[in-house]
């Protein structure tokens, strides 16, 4: 009798179970996936951090770490080398890599339009391009889009300008002692500098190039098309969140943690800041051309530039 009596809430157990009963499984978590990001702080990488301290990665089953590194070449060479397997960076950083043999493909995009910009002193004669001939600029890199979209404009106006190359810091330094005509800034320098008296100029030369991308080691990308489809949501959901507001206090804090920029500065320069992720195309090769133009490179990549994994999520 007793052993009836056992019997009975065991079947009824079984009758209610989901699978017996024909009810579907709960869905299944994707699984955690680890990806290592090189990144040389600046506040152009807003997305990366919002979506990192907001748990944005974390809820699409990701291990984000970020590694931080002092430039946008040591962090594509650490993606190059395995070290990392994402990096944030200038287009043309990834462009000349890429162009150049290297096992990495530009995933989506980061923000556009380029918002470096040319400061003067507020009492410089330059006024125009054509004041432009024989000054000597600062700039990051000849290969900077920003320095590319301004020796363009000279040039169409028939004149060059020496470019030394100085990283903002030091080219604000240089431009508070007089030892250089101007500097090509990017944020949060450009406003540093601005906040600073000095004026902007040519703000308009780079508004039409699209500016930094995401991207990724090949291997990693067949290996984890997933997982970085997912990084992306995520980081679209973080640019949401910055793009409705860019001066929240919260987003402020993130920056200024982030990068060390001044409050003040990151205020003044987030709203020009307009992240997306879906790629310029028809922008980054026309920057493509004009590497090649300067000597850069020998051909744009733009056959094989963009990953196909992420072709109808980040580019047609």
């Amino acid at each position: 009798m007793k052993r009836k009596m056992l019997l009975v809430p065991l079947v009824l157990l079984l009758a209610l179970s989901p699978v017996v009963m024909g009810c579907p499984a709960p869905p299944q978590q994707p699984e955690i996936t680890r990806i290592v990001v090189a990144d040389a702080p600046t506040t152009h990488h807003l997305n990366l951090y919002v979506a990192q301290e907001k748990g944005l990665f974390k809820k699409h089953g990701l291990e984000v770490e970020i590694i931080s590194v002092e430039s946008l070449a040591a962090a594509r060479d650490a993606v190059v080398t395995g070290i990392a397997d994402v990096f944030w960076s200038c287009p043309t950083v990834a462009m000349a890599a890429i162009a150049g043999g290297a096992p990495i493909r530009t995933i989506a995009q980061v923000k556009i339009p380029c918002t470096s910009v040319l400061l003067v002193p507020a009492d410089s004669p330059i006024q125009n391009y054509e004041d432009l001939a024989g000054k000597t600029l600062a700039g990051i890199t000849p290969a900077c889009e920003a320095v590319i979209a301004l020796t363009t404009a000279a040039r169409e106006a028939g004149v060059e300008f020496k470019l030394v190359k100085l990283a903002g810091g030091p080219a604000i330094a240089a431009l508070k002692a007089g030892r250089i005509d101007g500097a090509i800034l990017e944020e949060p320098h450009a406003s540093i500098a601005e906040l600073a008296g000095f004026r902007v100029m040519f703000r308009e030369a780079a508004e039409a190039i699209p500016c930094r991308t995401i991207n990724a080691r090949t291997a990693f990308i067949t290996d984890n098309a997933d997982a970085l489809r997912r990084m992306i949501k995520a980081v679209d959901e973080a640019n949401a969140i910055i793009n409705a507001d860019p001066i929240a206090e919260d987003i402020v804090e993130i920056a200024h943690v982030r990068t060390g920029a001044p409050k003040e500065a990151i205020i003044h320069g987030n709203p020009r800041l307009l992240f997306t992720i879906h790629l310029d195309e028809e922008g980054l090769c026309k920057l493509g051309d004009e590497l090649v133009k300067m000597g850069h490179i020998r051909e744009c990549p733009s056959a094989f530039m963009f990953a196909p994994e992420f072709r109808g999520i980040t580019w047609d």
